[in-house]
């Protein structure tokens, strides 16, 4: 089968993660895939990938000169003559822009679409601009998938005419799952690790006021929060008020998450909403004990209404410190969320569970993938 996947860029974000997952194990199953970032700003590719995935930057393809409604003409027809000369059985999108991008650019080539949200749209600060224009242009698609079941209805009342939405949720690979059988928490000070664009939607300030309350009272825990964004100024400013620079550290990107994860004593999440958020996601795989405010979506369904993680309402510190204290200080619960949260993230989220989704989505679009051929013959036998 021959994938055209295309996503904004291929930084460090949960989208490009998943992008890469999909890509790479589509490729390494043997489709044939191509990865279009679209974003002329950025070339840098975060994430592995194999060596079957034909990575094409549009920025590339388009001549330099244009400006404004032009350039973004240039790009729309320089990515449509890159799906005539590919040739793909089916187009799938990654965020707004980019499928909207997609939708205008294969008009009329009748090569299906999947347009794939990775966010809340009820919750998401989406512009009405924005709004409007994925009114206008979603229906276009022939599938537009979404993270969660609670998202079906919100997105159905932004966008009335899709016409089909499908819950497809992110998947994990499976060397997440090998990393989970080797974790061992660090000696020393407690680590309790967040990630994130450093952002109003991720609450980090919640979430350092909650933690300072933590210190007053032990010595022995440390905070380290990874990622970029446009709060890092007023977010330092907070530590230093608080006194807390030796003890919680804005540490920028990493390019060993895991490894980083593999030796936290817990993972903490303070965002307003989310879509599925993959830091999450990867911590409960890893069977790093976690806390994360109760927001929409993702959160409740990914620890089984809490069974798996502990819940906490959207910026409440208070809660939020309880929480923290808890993760600190009791081993046996620790562990024993850790264990049950690797084994349902495996079961519900595994390559071994969304593959197959993903395959029978393609096959429903006339366009069946190895995968699903090769289920179809297991059948027969």
């Amino acid at each position: 089968m021959n994938i055209f996947l295309l996503v904004s860029s291929m930084g460090t974000g949960g989208a490009e993660r998943v992008a890469a997952t999909l890509v790479n194990a589509w490729a390494g199953r043997g489709d044939e895939v191509t990865l279009v970032p679209t974003f002329p700003g950025e070339r840098a590719v975060f994430y592995p990938l194999h060596q079957r995935v034909r990575v094409v930057h549009l920025a590339d393809l388009v001549a330099h000169g244009a400006r404004g409604p032009m350039r973004y003409l240039a790009r729309v027809m320089a990515l449509r003559r890159l799906i005539r000369e590919t040739k793909p059985d089916v187009l799938v999108s990654f965020l707004p822009n980019v499928s909207v991008m997609t939708l205008l650019a294969s008009r009329g080539l009748r090569i299906p679409v999947v347009a794939c949200e990775h966010n809340n749209p009820s919750v998401d600060g989406r512009s009405p601009l924005w709004t409007l224009v994925c009114r206008a242009f979603y229906p276009a698609a022939q599938v537009v998938t979404v993270l969660t079941e609670s998202v079906v209805e919100p997105f159905r009342a932004m966008v009335p005419g899709a016409k089909n939405i499908v819950v497809m949720p992110n998947p994990l690979p499976d060397e997440l799952f090998e990393r989970a059988l080797m974790r061992r928490p660090s000696g020393g000070r407690k680590r309790i690790i967040s990630v994130g664009r450093l952002t109003g939607q991720k609450q980090f300030d919640v979430l350092i006021d909650a933690f300072a309350a933590v210190v007053r009272q032990r010595d022995d825990v440390e905070l380290c929060i990874f990622g970029e964004g446009a709060d890092r100024a007023s977010l330092e400013a907070q530590i230093a008020r608080l006194g807390m620079e030796e003890r919680i550290a804005l540490a920028g990107t990493t390019e060993s998450l895991w490894d980083e994860l593999a030796t936290a004593r817990a993972f903490a999440m303070s965002s307003r909403f989310e879509g599925l958020p993959m830091a999450l996601m990867e911590s409960l795989a890893l069977g790093v004990p976690c806390v994360a405010s109760d927001c929409p979506s993702g959160p409740r369904e990914l620890t089984c209404d809490g069974q798996y993680g502990l819940l906490v309402p959207v910026g409440d510190r208070e809660a939020l410190t309880h929480a923290l204290h808890r993760v600190i200080d009791d081993d046996h619960m620790c562990r024993e969320l850790g264990r049950k949260a690797s084994e349902s993230m495996r079961a519900r989220y595994g390559l071994q569970a969304i593959l197959p989704m993903w395959d029978r989505l393609f096959a429903r679009l006339g366009a069946p993938s190895l995968g699903e051929a090769q289920e179809a013959l297991q059948r027969r036998l």
